[in-house]
């Protein structure tokens, strides 16, 4: 797998692109600025774009989207509870200080325990609300490898104070759902270095 990590915009969310070597198929995981940057890393790797994939609707995981999505027409999936969130995009924008662009639209809503797949490789969906109502991690089956946007950091959770927030559900996500698919996976996160499940579950203040 072709796996390349962008810290974007000015809160530093990461991007991520997954690719597969042979078929040259990847998917884009929160684009949330710098899209210019993302089409040179794609690029780059021949990679064509056959998802993105949005773990969230804030905008420091959207902002880059309408740029990406018109370079690229692939489609953009998300979870339906994250509707409100992505079409407030121009007011998020104002909000930081920059110019309000309004998202695209969503081609496909995805749900827990669904599969979506880039050449060889296979995605299932693990709804974890909390951050926000609509989050969604990734888990490349197989792999060891968890894309969890603001769910989960490195020794510590996303915000659950924002408007849909819901801190009970984010920690009981997390144990129940990422917690189970073993310590050894690498778990990457919307901000922040990578850590593992094993990393988390021994030592983040918020499971201890």
């Amino acid at each position: 797998m072709i796996l390349a990590t962008m810290e974007v915009g000015p809160l530093m969310g990461n991007c991520y692109v997954l690719g597969d070597e042979e078929s040259k198929e990847a998917v884009v995981i929160d684009p949330g600025a710098e899209a210019d940057r993302i089409l040179m890393t794609l690029a780059k790797h021949g990679l064509k774009v056959k998802y993105i994939l949005l773990t969230h609707a804030h905008l420091d995981h959207t902002g880059g989207l309408k740029e990406l999505k018109n370079v690229t027409k692939a489609d953009i999936l998300m979870h339906k509870s994250e509707s409100l969130y992505l079409k407030a995009s121009p007011m998020q924008a104002l909000a930081f200080g920059m110019k309000p662009t309004i998202a695209p639209k969503v081609n496909q809503f995805i749900t827990e325990g669904g599969t979506l797949s880039f050449g060889r490789f296979v995605l299932r969906v693990i709804h974890t609300p909390g951050h926000s109502p609509g989050g969604i991690c990734f888990l490349v089956e197989g792999e060891g490898m968890v894309f969890v946007g603001d769910t989960l950091f490195a020794s510590s959770i996303g915000r659950t104070d924002l408007p849909g927030g819901n801190y009970e559900a984010l920690i009981e996500g997390v144990r129940s759902k990422l917690f189970p698919l073993g310590d050894e996976v690498v778990v990457y996160p919307g901000h922040g270095p990578p850590t593992t499940i094993g990393q988390e579950k021994k030592y983040n203040p918020f499971f201890n």
